[in-house]
């Protein structure tokens, strides 16, 4: 096996290894340079990945959950002591600022607080005597190996929302995370194992489609969890699905938040900063559609205008940074391309943050925060997820017209409303077709005790990730009936049994 100390290899059965074959650049998006590069596996460096998960599966299935959960106690308590070591990975890979990173970690944090009460989470139900010196109940058992194929925005808490619940029902996990920004879980497998996870539990390996395929095909592979773009969404749960997997594949959003006449408007525009242009919009939850219902739309693009012309966008590291770069060239190209998509298509660009150069990171991946007014729902900057620092206003006369927009669009991940009015949040909650809701609070993003998750075409296959839909899906359930009779019943009965 070759490699160096610039090549960034996978996490196998407690050991990093290096396959050598192709590879690819990991940058640094404040400075625009290489990184490193990170090895992309081969189907067959994926069957090895798996074969190690797939060993390790029995000793760990059956280990009492009591060890299970301290393992996770464990792993919370590394994390929280050394959370700047992997706060800066973040940061240096991706962009975002440090404090957006620390704060990515700790909600990450909040999913491995749930599966330390596995033990509580796992208990099945019992009832005694159903029918004569007979009784029954039921269990939830682990699938075997699952696998977790995760995005470049998030590259410690979404994962997050996987393996922990994963590992602490007792399965073995493979996490094939972004290659744009690898090492993050390469860190955090040290650290389980540290922790007290047995080697081979948990595995990472880097690729791109070669490598997302097998695990797609790969008849070892009990379940599939996936967060990323719709049409990827899509591609997922469909080829595992046609391979007898579980899947749950999260997919695009088009987040709108509705601000009414009666809203506070100066909370409702600090809401919309923050969703709208933290980590350079790079958020399945960013807010990139307000929706100004009534007479506030030219308050609101006016108080957003002089908000947006104030953001501090600089290299992550640097204290008082609001914003940072994008996490590629490519990526900035394609933002840009939309800004320039919304201009030719009749939009009114208010606020224009191309061409941004921050001094001292020239070569940096950065656009400063752009602003539409008059987008129209024919537009591609608004069918389409932008995944950048794009916020486009949209006007409508009531709240009626509001939700009927926002339910005729094919996402349907997260939105909120900003009102004083109690019956219309009411109202809105509950005719919107929407999977998480907020009411004044402009990301929903709910606690790891409940679940995450949209509707429509955010989300194909029947759960959410974590919280209890996380332990459902990373379990099977197994009903047992059992009786002992006294005496041994001669002969044999040929009708369907019946309580009694």
């Amino acid at each position: 096996m070759s490699g160096s100390s610039s090549t960034i290899g996978h996490h196998i059965n407690g050991e990093v290894v290096h396959f050598g074959g192709k590879t690819a650049p990991v940058y640094e998006p404040a400075t625009g340079q290489v990184k490193s590069q990170v090895e992309l596996a081969s189907a067959a460096d994926v069957a090895r990945v798996v074969e190690a998960a797939k060993a390790a599966f029995p000793a760990w299935s059956t280990t009492p959950v009591t060890r299970r959960a301290k393992v996770m106690f464990n792993f919370k308590n590394i994390i929280e002591s050394r959370i700047d070591e992997l706060a800066e990975i973040i940061t240096r890979e991706h962009g975002k600022t440090f404090d957006d990173a620390k704060g990515e970690i700790a909600r990450g944090l909040e999913v491995v607080d749930f599966a330390c009460g596995i033990p509580q989470l796992l208990k099945g139900e019992y009832t005694e005597q159903i029918a004569k010196g007979m009784d029954a109940w039921t269990m939830r058992q682990a699938l075997g190996v699952c696998a977790g194929i995760t995005p470049f925005n998030f590259p410690a808490m979404v994962p997050m929302w996987m393996y922990p619940v994963a590992i602490a029902c007792g399965n073995t996990f493979v996490l094939k995370p972004s290659e744009r920004d690898p090492s993050a879980t390469l860190l955090v497998a040290k650290w389980l194992e540290e922790a007290g996870l047995p080697k081979g539990v948990f595995n990472v390996v880097h690729g791109d489609k070669t490598a997302v395929d097998a695990l797609l095909t790969h008849p070892d592979v009990k379940a599939i969890s996936f967060v990323g773009s719709t049409p990827i969404a899509s591609y997922i749960y469909e080829t595992a699905a046609k391979n007898g997997k579980r899947v749950q594949a999260l997919g695009g959003a088009k987040n709108h938040m509705v601000v009414m006449p009666d809203a506070d408007l100066d909370q409702a525009v600090d809401a919309l900063m923050g969703a709208a242009y933290g980590s350079a919009g790079e958020r399945c939850m960013a807010i990139s559609v307000a929706v100004a219902v009534g007479n506030v739309g030219d308050a609101l693009i006016a108080k957003l205008t002089e908000r947006i012309k104030k953001l501090k966008i600089d290299n992550g590291m640097k204290p008082g940074a609001e914003m940072g770069p994008l996490v590629t060239k490519a990526h900035l190209d394609k933002v840009t391309g939309y800004v320039d998509a919304g201009v030719k298509e009749g939009a009114k660009l208010v606020v224009d943050g191309r061409g941004l150069k921050v001094p001292g990171a020239e070569n940096g991946f950065f656009l400063g925060g752009c602003l539409f007014d008059e987008v129209k729902p024919h537009m591609s900057i608004y069918k389409e997820e932008i995944f950048g620092p794009v916020l486009s206003v949209m006007r409508v006369d009531d709240v009626a017209s509001a939700i009927q927009l926002i339910n005729d669009h094919e996402f349907g991940n997260g939105t909120a409303i900003f009102t004083r009015d109690g019956n219309t949040a009411r109202e809105f909650v509950s005719r919107i077709q929407v999977g998480m809701v907020g009411v004044n609070v402009p990301i929903p993003v709910p606690m790891a005790f409940h679940s995450f998750g949209g509707w429509k075409r955010s989300l194909f296959g029947d759960h959410h990730v974590h919280g209890p839909e996380g332990v459902r899906f990373y379990t099977r359930m197994k009903a047992v009936t059992q009786r002992w009779p006294e005496t041994i019943v001669q002969g044999s009965s040929f009708t369907m049994p019946v309580n009694g």
